[in-house]
């Protein structure tokens, strides 16, 4: 199966991420990270849950320190992960430059502080934007 997804961990503690010349201070929280798998999402998916894989992505630190929640996975034959970030870019507060540097959002990750809000934007979004024939 090939498309995006959703996938929410929670920070118990503060993290501070250094990559590169990018460094990002996390405060503890919700955060959900839009992704893409489009060779084999459910793969893509199922990486984030383990603690034993090659660290590659910004996700993969990022779930060195986080409890992994959940994940929404999203079918799509068409590149939908920006529209994701794009959706939720204007309804919560984003850690700039995180995982989205061949995208034009600012970022792929993303606070959240309010699950109705974030439940709303998420059936939305699929109403919106899910699979079509």
């Amino acid at each position: 199966m090939k498309g995006a997804y959703i996938f929410v961990l929670t920070l118990d503690s503060f993290v501070e991420l250094q990559l590169s010349r990018t460094r990002w201070e996390l405060n503890p929280g919700t955060y959900a990270y839009i992704g893409s798998g489009m060779g084999n999402l459910e793969k893509r998916v199922e990486r984030h849950f383990s603690s034993d894989k090659r660290l590659r992505w910004h996700i993969d630190y990022l779930t060195c320190y986080g409890k992994p929640l959940f994940a929404i996975l999203i079918p799509s034959k068409e590149r939908i992960e920006e529209k994701i970030s794009l959706t939720f870019q204007s309804h919560f507060s984003c850690v700039e430059g995180f995982g989205a540097s061949d995208l034009k959002v600012m970022s792929n990750l993303y606070i959240i502080d309010d699950f109705q809000k974030f439940s709303e934007v998420v059936i939305y979004f699929l109403a919106q934007e899910g699979e079509k024939p």
